[in-house]
């Protein structure tokens, strides 16, 4: 489904290669002030032209076709699309019988029968994550107070961050890619903020990451270094009225719901599955294991360009949860006894 959300929900559309990518965000508090320059500092965090990075640009020019007026949101169904201009459809003919390995190419036939668009990648593309990103930019501003401070702590298996670009141009020199490790920490968000099970903090903002195209894996607090700790080492013992903790193996949560502490989510994004040096991999036309080589531009660090994505991923979750419980408050009030 191309739909997340309770309170908040988002609806997400278009290809890679396609006209047009864009998204459609139901639940948006009447309102808020709201025009284009406001997305450029994260879409800029997104787009490509550092070293690693793609060389197919697009402007990335957000056009709010719906959902607001003078200046402010109106409570409508609010709709953003971004034009694609550098597209290369042609480039990807030759996949649709010789499938790029760990792409969607050939599992996307499948599902579809060979209705596919293959162009790209279609609608599995990291491209479609644009949208993601300018949802994420609304639901920031749903969030006052929250604050988000989101790096890459680890690229290629390196952990310094001065090393970062050699480890990437090594991987480029040799016609390969590298993967990445992004940690977002969050600040600001309202104790109690969750639900238990299936409307955890965890469970909701872990749907949002997992339907990142190259996401792989995601922990929070301590994640799966904690499995190595005994109870009485991981516990975090709370030291005041407010509920702030001597440490947070806990990564902020408990229960499900935000512990008033910072919130710490770590994501795991693969290596960019295209590159340029040449691979075995099945041919579906000739029935045999044949030399591939994926001429088409990509990044060989996905993680670089994905950090804000996944940031806009956590916003998302934390958006749709927050109003949702600011919904429950006011309908309790209303129907209350006095």
């Amino acid at each position: 489904m191309n739909s997340y959300g309770d309170r908040l929900r988002v609806t997400l559309w278009g290809e890679s290669h396609g006209p047009q990518i864009g998204i459609t965000i139901d639940g948006v508090p009447a309102g808020l002030p709201l025009c284009p320059e406001q997305f450029e500092e994260d879409l800029a965090r997104r787009r490509s032209g550092g070293k690693g990075t793609t060389a197919r640009h697009e402007a990335d020019i957000p056009h709010i076709v719906a959902g607001l007026w003078q200046g402010h949101t109106t409570g409508a169904p609010l709709t953003i699309v971004f034009e694609n201009g550098d597209v290369r459809p042609e480039d990807y003919i030759a996949f649709a019988q010789h499938c790029r390995p760990s792409h969607a190419d050939h599992t996307a036939q499948v599902k579809w029968q060979g209705w596919n668009d293959p162009r790209g990648g279609g609608p599995h593309s990291g491209r479609l994550t644009v949208g993601l990103v300018a949802a994420g930019i609304v639901a920031k501003l749903c969030l006052p107070g929250v604050r988000f401070d989101t790096r890459l702590i680890e690229i290629g298996g390196c952990t310094d961050p001065a090393r970062f670009a050699a480890t990437i141009a090594s991987a480029q020199h040799d016609g390969d890619s590298v993967g990445g490790i992004v940690e977002c920490r969050i600040t600001g968000v309202r104790p109690g903020t969750g639900e238990p099970f299936f409307g955890s903090i965890e469970s909701k903002a872990a749907a949002l990451l997992f339907a990142i195209p190259a996401v792989k894996g995601v922990e929070f607090g301590a994640g799966f270094a904690g499995t190595r700790l005994r109870g009485s080492e991981y516990n975090d013992p709370i030291i005041d009225e407010e509920g702030h903790t001597a440490t947070n193996h806990d990564g902020g949560i408990n229960g499900g719901l935000a512990n008033g502490n910072e919130i710490v989510v770590r994501v795991a994004v693969k290596p960019t599955p295209s590159i340029a040096r040449t691979q075995q991999t099945y041919d579906f036309a000739s029935h045999r294991m044949a030399p591939l080589t994926v001429g088409v531009r990509h990044d060989a660090c996905i993680a670089l360009r994905a950090a804000v994505v996944i940031e806009a991923a956590l916003a998302l979750a934390l958006a749709d949860l927050t109003l949702s419980a600011t919904t429950d408050r006011i309908t309790h009030s209303q129907t209350s006894l006095p």
